[in-house]
């Protein structure tokens, strides 16, 4: 497994923008784009390109705050 594979990622639509939003909020504030398939991979290489930076610079990663469905009413 990756370590970004521990961050939640999603993509969804913003009518108010007329664009896709692409979000990561453990990691980075964002991205946007008109084709969500496309949006998603660049959205998990920035992540990526992002962990690898702080594990190089030797500062700790992030930890995951973000996990859907973590607690069921």
């Amino acid at each position: 497994m990756k370590p970004s594979d521990q961050y939640h990622k999603w993509i969804e639509w913003s009518e108010e923008d007329g664009v896709y939003l692409g979000h990561c909020p453990d990691v980075i504030t964002g991205l946007h784009g008109n084709d969500p398939i496309a949006l998603y991979k660049d959205l998990c290489q920035v992540v990526d390109e992002v962990l690898t930076a702080l594990q190089a610079s030797g500062r700790a990663l992030p930890k995951p705050k973000i996990r859907p469905m973590q607690e069921v009413a």
